[in-house]
């Protein structure tokens, strides 16, 4: 996995935040809960006025992914967009009409976001995580 995503970021910087293919991502730099490290993680996101949302998704796992246990631990994010870097604060969109929208919204991004949702949902509620730049 972390080959991969070292590839899909390698990409990204090459084509100035967008994959070769067209697909834009955000490579979010966030702090090991652990190892106090900053690690990287390339994650599908789609812009919400001067915010970014991205989605927790694991493919529908049962667990929240890693990196979304990492922020919520330590918020301060490093992003990189579209050829930019910046610092943001991440915060997970509570339940509501906004997550709602959020979520349909990143469901135009994410193929299958829904069907991912509906694997885990005895476990878990996938988090919708807004960017905010500091």
């Amino acid at each position: 996995r972390q080959a991969r995503d070292e590839a899909v970021m390698a990409d990204l910087r090459a084509n100035g935040g967008r994959t070769s293919s067209g697909q834009t991502l955000v490579i979010l730099g966030i702090t090991g809960g652990t190892s106090g490290r900053r690690l990287h993680k390339p994650v599908c996101v789609r812009a919400d006025g001067d915010d970014l949302v991205v989605a927790a998704s694991a493919g529908g796992q049962p667990a929240h992914p890693q990196w979304y246990r990492n922020l919520t631990a330590d918020p301060a994010v490093t992003v990189e967009y579209l050829g930019l870097t910046y610092q943001a604060t991440a915060s997970t969109v509570p339940n509501g009409t906004d997550r709602d929208r959020l979520f349909q919204m990143l469901s135009e991004e994410i193929a299958g976001l829904y069907g991912y949702q509906d694997r885990c949902r005895d476990t878990r509620q996938i988090p919708i995580v807004r960017l905010r730049r500091v």
